[in-house]
């Protein structure tokens, strides 16, 4: 049986199942992604996006759809669906019965006493995605046609009707190749069955409307090229399988392989089979070189905050795979060396190289091996830090980070709206310090074991590390609001209750006493504390957005002021943990149940980036975060740890 099913009362209804959606994405960096009655509603969506190194390394949309269509004695029902304004035409949602997201998205429809099922493949090791029709019950053989919508552009744009575009197909085995620009690939469309014929009729279907852009007040009409159609004869139990792939394949082998695909993906039994197969989809191996995807659709990959944080909870806690770790670590620090060492507008992220590094060592990597390969690294980000080195933060006199640069948002938090910083925090900020802080007692502490006898990089350190712990907690610490403040600047103390301070405790090496902890515990557990992670904002606070919704400079408002992320859960139970012990178990548990009941919202059986932050907590952001299930993997990793005690 399947782990996430749908039923047909629920599919039929628009506002249900245009909110669900689709996603299979690969190891060459290429997805398929749309909603589970294959109508498109985002600009994102499509049945085949890849990566083009020939154009930066983006990804591109070429196939955005194939509509289907079963002529029966001269009757034609067309299954397909399209948003037109206001207007859903045709509207194939109506023969929907059932929808399967496991092992592969399987869409059923009935037509009078016609079964017939379509299911989606994407190919892990090439651009290349199949789909399965299957004519599953039938009084006679019925007449398959399928017209395919090409697009031909980038993920994040439109295209419209134009002069340049070439409709003309090339013949391939069982198909046709169509490249409507230049320099793009060619898209091969083929077939498995050798008698389908294809007709040329090529044509722009225009205004196509994306309604989750509309409603977000974005450009939302797209035009998008029809070069003809496909057509096939199909028999009571026979099937017939549709390949889209940059590369001429051959038709003999796809239903081998899709049948392979099928069986090596294997049957999902539990949550945490889902969020094993979640962090396996979220790293890319592209030329060969491994990375992590920040989230599907429209994130990117190989960021450097965003790969340090999920890295050991995608590959260890996950895969418990630390050389799979080791690569992609060290492609990250290959490709960014700059916001290593020299600049970033996220001034905590080089920091996080630390933290990613104890966790390895807490995972079981020799701490000697570690620190002989990283240790020059971690001395490198850390002088990087001292003054005169970056201009956008630079350590002061006092041993803590100065973060400002005007009208710039230095850290995570880091929305904008017409130009704007919508927290733009500048000054000490208290999740970076912490993190410095941290890096340098990790820096001391593996020198002194492994570095040499006479070590000028203690001598000069260790001063550093204690005029940060002198002042840290002085700096921060607000006896009457009973804890941290978020940032300090000239004007002193802002005192808005935000998560970030929960790092201070989390930390291997805290910069503040333990003892204040459960203060800090009981305002989070009273004002950020959710069943879908910690809100970027207290609902005190007169700037609180209670929902992500509405146009760009609302979700903006929104985004760090209120809406709740689930990556901020891995250090609030650690820190929890860390004070109240096992007997902290069940609530930990509690708070993570709550996204396995939403696997069947927002993006089928993946883990969403962020949510509202008041109840019902509805999914928002992109549809699979490597930051959310990479923390609920760690979650699930102390879970197993305090479970015996």
């Amino acid at each position: 049986m399947a782990f996430l099913k749908f039923n047909k009362s629920e599919l039929v209804n628009l506002a249900y199942s245009l909110k669900r959606e689709i996603l299979c994405a690969n190891k060459t960096g290429a997805y398929c992604n749309t909603s589970i009655i294959t109508c498109n509603t985002r600009r994102y969506h499509g049945l085949l996006a890849v990566m083009l190194d020939r154009f930066g390394g983006d990804r591109f949309l070429l196939l955005s759809g194939v509509d289907e269509s079963l002529i029966v004695d001269g009757k034609q029902f067309n299954l397909g669906i399209h948003c037109y304004g206001d207007i859903y035409e045709p509207r194939g949602h109506k023969y929907v019965v059932d929808f399967s997201a496991d092992p592969v998205p399987q869409i059923t429809c009935k037509v009078g006493e016609i079964l017939f099922r379509k299911s989606i493949v994407l190919a892990q090791d090439r651009d290349q995605v199949l789909i399965k029709y299957e004519l599953l019950e039938s009084p006679t053989p019925v007449q398959l046609q399928l017209r395919p919508f090409l697009a031909f552009r980038n993920i994040h744009d439109l295209t419209h009707e134009n002069p340049v575009a070439d409709p003309t197909g090339k013949p391939v085995p069982n198909g046709e190749s169509f490249c409507l620009y230049p320099h793009f690939p060619d898209l091969h469309l083929q077939l498995s069955d050798k008698h389908a014929t294809f007709t040329a009729g090529p044509y722009w279907n225009k205004s196509i409307t994306y309604s989750d852009e509309y409603r977000r007040g974005f450009d939302c009409r797209e035009d998008l090229m029809v070069p003809g159609y496909f057509e096939a004869r199909l028999k009571p139990g026979e099937s017939l399988v549709l390949s889209a792939s940059v590369t001429q394949e051959d038709p003999a082998g796809f239903k081998t392989r899709f049948s392979t695909f099928v069986q090596e993906a294997g049957e999902i039994t539990s949550y945490r089979d889902q969020l094993r197969r979640c962090a396996d989809t979220l790293i890319t191996n592209h030329n060969n070189r491994r990375r992590i995807n920040a989230g599907y659709s429209w994130l990117y990959t190989g960021l450097l905050r965003e790969t340090l944080q999920a890295l050991p909870g995608l590959t260890l806690y996950g895969l418990n795979d630390p050389a799979q770790f080791e690569e992609i670590l060290d492609n990250l620090i290959s490709d960014q060396q700059e916001r290593l060492f020299m600049r970033t507008t996220q001034v905590e992220a080089p920091l996080c190289l630390v933290t990613c590094l104890q966790d390895y060592i807490e995972y079981g990597a020799d701490p000697r091996k570690v620190w002989d390969q990283y240790g020059v690294i971690v001395r490198g980000v850390l002088e990087s830090y001292l003054p005169g080195e970056r201009a956008e933060v630079s350590m002061h006199p006092n041993g803590l980070l100065w973060a400002q640069k005007d009208g710039v948002a230095l850290s995570w938090m880091n929305a904008y709206i017409d130009g704007r910083a919508v927290t733009e925090r500048a000054g000490y900020q208290v999740e970076t310090n912490a993190f410095w802080y941290n890096a340098v007692c990790f820096a001391l502490e593996m020198e002194k074991q492994f570095g040499p006898r006479k070590n000028p990089f203690v001598d000069k350190w260790t001063g550093i590390r204690d005029l940060i712990k002198a002042n840290y907690q002085p700096t921060f610490w607000n006896e009457r609001f009973g804890c941290l403040a978020d940032y300090v600047d000239n004007d002193g103390q802002h005192m808005e209750i935000r998560p970030n301070q929960i790092f201070a405790f989390a930390v291997p090496y805290s910069p503040v006493d333990e003892a204040l902890a459960p203060s800090v515990l009981r305002i989070f557990d009273n004002e950020l504390v959710t069943t879908r992670g910690l809100r970027t904002l207290s609902p005190r606070d007169s700037r609180y957005k209670a929902v992500y919704e509405g146009t760009q400079r609302d979700r903006d408002l929104a985004y760090h002021q209120g809406s709740t992320r689930p990556f901020l859960l891995r250090p609030y139970v650690e820190v929890s943990f860390k004070i109240k012990g096992p007997a902290f178990w069940k609530r930990a548990e509690w708070l993570i149940e709550g996204f396995y009941a939403d696997l069947g919202k927002h993006g089928v059986g993946a883990f969403s980036e962020l949510y509202d932050g008041d109840p019902p907590h509805e999914p928002h952001g992109a549809i699979s975060s490597a930051l959310s299930t990479a923390a609920l993997l760690a979650v699930e990793y102390m879970l197993e740890k305090y479970k015996e005690e």
